[in-house]
């Protein structure tokens, strides 16, 4: 289990946490550097997400012609070749292809690294294995994070340095899982048990969807939030989300969870952790901010844990598929979230803003999870 899960952790660290959530910790200095407006920031900065898009949208296909771990290795090619060209960025359009290549990474390596682990991973091993390397984005952060906070001014040797970690994390799942499987040859499945599927895979969309949008405000205004109302330092506030992200690898239990106590007991009682930490962030103490985002960094990606076993239990010969279409969701819901969150901050308050879409992701618990042929909900046993 081992050989399969440290190096997908690693791949997963690099994708999401190194080439594409570092870059808005250092989006104040690659401004001043590169003399780009907010305007321009804006463009680039939704690129990643578009070519997150682009990426879970062609996952599937990707792993069915060429095999999942040459699409994993996909993903490691593009988070070292977007962040090099990051680093190496004279101006606004080298910066712009730099980011959507380096935000294909996370959109390939989620899919197919559940992929791997399904097939790969005994089925007793299996849920815990995809939980954990789903925490591989909080064992980025971790890395990450001190980078930031200590050559913050020097933006290019970080992403040289993340590059570098890049090739090593690229040759790490190489040896390990050295050659993929092709399935073009395989029979496809039939359009009626396919159709039947994807129905059956309409309750985890909407749940990935109301968690996404609920979770929006927080990924996006949380640090905002403390240095504006709460008057923290630039270091608090990092301090802040380098907490989140140690906090976050607790959510790799996620797996052993729902095998002791069902896949819908799981899922409510970490939306219910997920809900509050949102709702926590308001009240004034600094005990209670911090204990916001420790439990918002474990429920997040125990969150996210819990969608990616739901997805493989749905899609068992396919995974992939789920898996895709629930972070795709997930983060159409963050994209859309952040835009109504940002016109209600600012013609409301911050308060309200984190109190309501505190209520936006209760409406999640009324989602019932359906996993089985005949759709009964998952008890806890």
């Amino acid at each position: 289990m081992k050989r399969i899960v440290f190096p997908g952790i690693a791949m997963i660290g690099v994708s999401y946490a190194l080439a594409r959530f570092s870059f808005g910790m250092f989006l104040p200095d690659i401004a001043e550097s590169l003399n780009l407006m907010e305007a321009a920031l804006g463009a680039v900065s939704s690129l990643a997400y578009l070519a997150y898009c682009v990426a879970l949208l062609t996952s599937s296909v990707f792993i069915y012609r060429a095999g999942e771990h040459t699409v994993v290795q996909m993903a490691g090619l593009s988070a070292v070749l977007g962040m090099i060209g990051i680093a190496i960025a004279p101006n606004l359009y080298i910066l712009a292809v730099g980011v959507f290549v380096a935000g294909l990474s996370s959109g390939w390596a989620s899919p197919a690294l559940s992929q791997v682990a399904t097939l790969t991973l005994k089925p007793a091993d299996r849920d815990r294995g995809n939980t954990w390397i789903n925490t591989g984005t909080s064992f980025g952060l971790i890395l990450s994070g001190p980078v930031v906070l200590l050559f913050t001014e020097h933006w290019r040797l970080s992403y040289s340095l993340f590059a570098l970690i890049g090739i090593g994390v690229m040759l790490w799942n190489w040896k390990t899982a050295p050659a993929g499987k092709s399935r073009k040859n395989e029979k496809p499945v039939s359009g009626h048990r396919l159709f039947n599927q994807w129905k059956r895979s309409g309750d985890l969309l909407i749940a990935s969807f109301l968690v996404g949008t609920s979770s929006a405000i927080y990924w996006t205004f949380s640090r905002s939030y403390l240095t504006a109302e709460y008057d923290m330092s630039y270091i608090e506030s990092a301090a802040f989300w380098i907490m989140m992200g140690i906090s976050g690898i607790l959510g790799g239990i996620a797996g052993g969870t729902i095998k002791q106590f069902g896949l819908a007991m799981a899922y409510r009682f970490t939306l219910v952790i997920l809900v509050l930490s949102i709702a926590m962030i308001t009240v004034p103490f600094v005990l209670m901010i911090y204990v916001s985002g420790i439990l918002f960094g474990i429920a997040y990606i125990f969150m996210t844990g819990v969608f990616i076993v739901w997805g493989t239990r749905l899609f068992a010969n396919n995974p992939s598929v789920a898996v895709s279409l629930s972070f795709l969701l997930l983060g159409i819901g963050q994209s859309l979230g952040s835009v109504i969150a940002g016109a209600i901050i600012e013609r409301a308050s911050y308060t309200a803003g984190f109190l309501l879409f505190a209520g936006i992701g209760l409406v999640g618990l009324v989602v019932p999870v359906k996993i089985n042929e005949n759709e009964i909900e998952l008890k806890s046993k």
